[in-house]
């Protein structure tokens, strides 16, 4: 099973929307099919790169043509036909080419590819196949897929110099000043232009339609204004060119108008792809390979996993890898949203698109192409971008019978208005009724705002993997949290030195860091790291030897020295009755302990436990200041989990709660009613992700979790949370304005029209402004910002 983006000429109503995915649908080897109305885009799960093909032609046959180019490639090393039959071969399996032809003789190959084919995948097939190439200069299809607004203004500038004569024309009457009437035959003419030329698309567009036995925006355009020119032309034939009852002037006017919405929804549809663009535009084209010719840049469609590379300070790095030699701060903020560079030294992995600050990196590449973190963050986006959220199926079924109706609306107010008014104002306000009714913004209304909400998050390092979790988002009232990971750091840290009799704390921590210094285990490092913080060294201790489940033992001034559990201290004959009182004391809280001990004498306890996230207390506060009821889940001991609990004020905490156990909480908590976000990393927190109401996964976790969630949270850090929901809050509020501003207007504009009360131009001019503001409402997330930034 793959996944592929369609980008689809023609859309431009809910209805179309419907149509788009019931020829998808049909297509054999397409699973799953989700369109998206503002982005014009269809987003495909397919399970045969064959499906792709016949996809293209289902979309052709239904009048919405997916967008394409052709490219040339100059190739290496064909020397017969079988190289030519196998190039092709390689070239037709990547997913989005349609078609290739290669020429043995120019050792050339021009391919047909859809918009928003991975083109690293076809250089990258043709290596391993054992014929590299390259694109030939100025012939690489584009990788912004974005808007065409030059072709956008062009025909809107065309339209509006043809119309403005007219337009022109009757400004004097609005003042008295009598009637400049253009000559009816001059009207004609540049009527005819403005309707059959710069209005050709909504002429292909029904006519699409009515293929299909079906109606959208563009039948309405073209009824309305068709009428208003049939009418005309009637009327100026039939009086001999004489008659002063001419509305070209209306139809042209509409068309231009029309256009004009379509330009600037274009225009702003384009903003809400800007994250997309901003995060593909982090990889770059080239990279510097090492190898055993030296260094030489290389096109990145010729990295393969094991390459090694050099990035230099100031470069993005291209890949996934390891770093091999060198150290350095890395920016990762545009993946995890933190603001803050990270250290990175041999050992550290690296992701695509951050950028070397300041040191020379040599990483070991282990991730290239659709598989860089990069990559699936831009498909998670593009796919919370394209799906559908709930609300939306509603707003589809409306849709498929908003024109139907409204075509219905229009011939009643003709036949009752001929009656009452005659038949040519009567026909006028039909012409105003079939042009106001916008299902534009019906369609727009949600997709737009998913689009911006998933953008913006993403931008702070929140990345939302389809619309319904979005949507789920916002009705969030309880929050559970696992604490090892999640609330915690996950590893322990120093927490209390205890020292036994005349012993003292400086002497403990000596000689415990003695033992731990050449020990790998977490509380070994838990020590050595305390130790930094208070500025305290020693030398390593002599004949260390690790004793398997109990602790350490080791020589430390010329001592035995032992440091482990309280079987290891008893094995010795040591004596602990005297401090046991104290010991169970440390443990209350769910602290793990240590005995430190010197030759036949108890030197003190060290207790160790899971340290605070910086931001976990704020997170907790935050969320109950939102309404939103608390819960600590764990699998650790109950003490330690109230401990924990405590500290940041949480409403309730379970403890010793296994993985099993974690779904049944989830469970309680629903059947009370509750819309319940699961936060936790890892694999034990899969099933109680996967069963949340909203799972939210840390990506510093495990993939299992990650995959499990609908929420993926950059980086470890539990403020998130708290900021996912209240993105997920703002959003479904532009989505309820959007609906309602869609609503109203064509429940109050379709009336007025009706009734007289709304002139054919103005109408137009209203059902193009529907749109955009439809669409510059959901723009306005862009400005939103977290709550303490």
């Amino acid at each position: 099973m793959s996944e592929f983006t369609l980008h689809i000429n023609g859309m431009h109503c809910a209805s179309c929307v419907g149509k788009v995915e019931a020829a998808l649908t049909e297509v054999s080897g397409v699973e799953h099919v989700a369109v998206n109305l503002a982005a014009e885009t269809a987003r495909l799960e397919i399970n045969e790169p064959a499906a792709l093909v016949s996809a293209e032609a289902a979309l052709n046959r239904a009048g919405y043509a997916p967008r394409t180019q052709e490219a040339q490639l100059q190739l290496q090393g064909l020397t017969c036909a079988g190289c030519v039959r196998r190039t092709e071969q390689a070239l037709l399996a990547v997913d989005g080419v349609l078609s290739a032809q290669v020429n043995l003789a120019s050792q050339q190959a021009r391919v047909k590819v859809l918009d928003g084919t991975d083109l690293d995948n076809i250089l990258r097939a043709l290596r391993e196949v054992g014929y590299p190439g390259h694109w030939l200069d100025n012939e690489k299809p584009l990788a912004d897929n974005g808007p065409d607004l030059r072709g956008e203004r062009r025909w809107l500038m065309g339209s509006a110099l043809l119309t403005a004569p007219m337009l022109l024309a009757m400004f004097p009457a609005l003042f008295g000043a009598g009637h400049w009437m253009l000559p009816g035959w001059l009207q004609l003419i540049l009527a005819s232009l403005v309707q059959f030329v710069f209005g050709a698309r909504f002429y292909q567009g029904a006519w699409h339609a009515l293929r299909n036995r079906t109606a959208n925006m563009d039948l309405l355009v073209v009824l309305g204004t068709s009428a208003g020119w049939l009418l005309s032309s009637w009327n100026l034939f039939a009086s001999g060119g004489h008659s002063t009852h001419l509305y070209y002037e209306a139809s042209a006017t509409i068309v231009t108008f029309i256009l004009l919405g379509r330009y600037l929804e274009t225009r702003a549809k384009g903003q809400t792809l800007e994250a997309i663009r901003a995060l593909t535009s982090l990889r770059p084209d080239v990279a510097r390979l090492r190898d055993a010719d030296g260094e030489r840049e290389v096109p990145l469609s010729q990295i393969i996993p094991g390459d090694h590379l050099v990035v230099r300070a100031g470069e993005r790095i291209p890949v996934d890898a390891d770093v091999i030699e060198g150290n350095s701060h890395v920016d990762e903020s545009m993946l995890t949203g933190e603001s803050l560079p990270v250290d990175r030294s041999p050992g550290d992995p690296v992701r695509a698109g951050s950028l070397n600050q300041d040191g020379l990196l040599v990483i070991k590449t282990s991730a290239v192409g659709k598989d860089t973190m990069l990559a699936q963050i831009v498909r998670m986006v593009e796919n919370a971008q394209s799906s559908k959220a709930p609300i939306q199926r509603l707003v589809d079924r409306v849709a498929a019978i908003f024109v139907p109706i409204v075509i219905v609306i229009a011939l009643l107010t003709w036949g009752i208005g001929s009656l009452l008014i005659g038949p040519q104002a009567a026909l006028l306000n039909a012409i105003a009724v079939l042009v106001i009714a916008c299902p534009c913004a019906l369609g727009l209304a949600t997709p737009t705002a998913i689009m911006v909400g998933t953008g913006v998050a993403a931008r702070y390092g929140i990345l939302i993997r389809d619309a319904e979790a979005l949507e789920r988002a916002r009705q969030v009232n309880a929050v559970v949290f696992d604490k090892t990971g999640t609330l915690t750091r996950g590893k322990p840290s120093l927490t209390h030195i205890e020292a036994v009799g005349d012993a003292d704390t400086a002497e403990v921590l000596r000689v415990a860091l003695a033992i731990q210094q050449q020990a790998e285990h977490p509380l070994a490092r838990a020590v050595c790291d305390y130790a930094t913080e208070h500025g305290v060294s020693t030398e390593a201790a002599e004949d260390l030897q690790v004793l398997a489940g109990r602790g350490a033992r080791g020589q430390v001034n010329g001592q035995t020295t032992w440091l482990g559990n309280a079987r290891l201290m008893e094995e010795q004959g040591l004596e602990l009755a005297p401090h046991i009182a104290r010991a169970q004391a440390l443990q209350a809280d769910g602290a793990s302990l240590s005995w430190l001990a010197q030759g036949d004498r108890v030197l003190g306890m060290l207790t160790f436990a899971d340290s605070l996230k910086d931001n976990a207390a704020e997170t907790v506060s935050r969320l109950q200041r939102q309404g939103i009821e608390t819960l600590l889940i764990s699998g650790d001991s109950q003490n330690a989990a109230e401990h924990i609990g405590r500290q940041l004020g949480i409403d309730q905490t379970r403890g010793n709660v296994l993985p099993a156990d974690k779904v049944g909480e989830i469970e309680r908590l629903q059947q009370q009613g509750k819309i319940v976000a699961m936060i936790g990393d890892g694999i034990n927190d899969a099933p109680a992700l996967s069963t949340a109401d909203v799972g939210m996964a840390m990506s510093t976790g495990t993939d299992v979790a990650m995959h499990s969630a609908g929420i993926t949270l950059m980086r470890g850090d539990p403020a998130l949370v708290p900021m996912a929901l209240a993105l997920s809050r703002r959003t479904g509020d532009k989505i309820r304005q959007n609906l309602f501003w869609a609503f109203v207007y064509n429940c109050l504009g379709i009336p007025l029209a009706a009734i007289g009360l709304l002139n054919p131009m103005i109408a137009g001019a209203m059902m193009a402004a529907s749109s955009v503001c439809v669409v510059s409402n959901a723009l306005l997330l862009k400005r939103w910002k977290p709550e303490d930034a």
